[in-house]
């Protein structure tokens, strides 16, 4: 397939139009004009690129690429050679950060849900581009329990602020991959007994324990390597690319 029709297709398919966002979405780098065999992977590291390199790959594929809304904008040092990479090798890059987080189906919180077995009740903030999800178990369970369903689930043991009442059960729970431990207040407030995401702050710990909920840092990286790995899946599928997921290990 031609890259930019590459490019259409997924801004069909993930529609960043409809997000306000932090970088730009959609083909970042360009590289060769027909793009047959994707990697994909969660960030856009010197790593990723030589192993697509290895790979011999037409394009690259991540949640988190390039040009940050308040960094420089020199392509110098990290950057530049990153950059210097991509266009030395003929390759493409495709992010897509937020939209990729929220898509119903191949998104990091859909896949998220689908994989600790949470069925999703609709968005914490109250509209279909809500970065936060709330839903429930079949079988309320413990904090403990559920610290140890993360752990086989993602191979990352998470770690888990109880609230002061620490036996209390888990049957209503919200999450929001990534950096999204400033949703646990409104998740707080919503009435949910435990939240997700992938980072902590300090002050995540006091509203935790002071509004009553359980909290559950997985891991930025771990949390969010399930939707462009089903976002490649389906273009291999759907599309006929020949597409490998490379998931280069970060402990954050």
């Amino acid at each position: 397939m031609n890259n930019l029709q590459l490019e259409t297709l997924l801004n069909q398919t993930l529609s960043p139009h409809l997000v306000k966002d932090y970088c730009p979405n959609g083909l970042q780098v360009e590289g060769k004009t027909i793009v047959k065999k994707i990697v994909t992977g969660v960030t856009a590291s010197q790593a990723l690129i030589e192993a697509a390199v290895e790979a011999k790959a037409d394009a690259i594929l991540v949640h988190h690429g390039y040009f940050w809304k308040g960094e420089s904008q020199s392509i110098t040092g990290m950057k530049g050679k990153r950059i210097r990479s991509l266009i030395q090798n003929d390759i493409n890059l495709y992010a897509y950060h937020l939209p990729l987080d929220i898509h119903p189906q191949l998104g990091n919180n859909a896949q998220l849900a689908q994989l600790l077995d949470i069925e999703t009740q609709g968005g914490l903030e109250g509209h279909p581009q809500s970065v936060a999800m709330y839903g429930t178990f079949k079988t309320p369970m413990s904090g403990q329990e559920l610290s140890q369903k993360i752990e086989t689930v993602l191979n990352r043991k998470p770690l888990h602020i109880a609230p002061y009442e620490q036996d209390k059960e888990i049957k209503t729970i919200g999450w929001c991959t990534g950096g999204g431990q400033d949703y646990l207040e409104l998740a707080a407030q919503s009435g949910l007994d435990a939240f997700i995401s992938g980072e902590i702050s300090e002050r995540t710990t006091y509203i935790a324990r002071e509004l009553g909920i359980h909290y559950f840092a997985a891991g930025h990286h771990a949390t969010e390597r399930y939707g462009v790995k089903a976002l490649g899946e389906w273009l291999a599928k759907q599309h006929g690319f020949d597409v490998t997921f490379i998931d280069i290990d970060n402990p954050v």
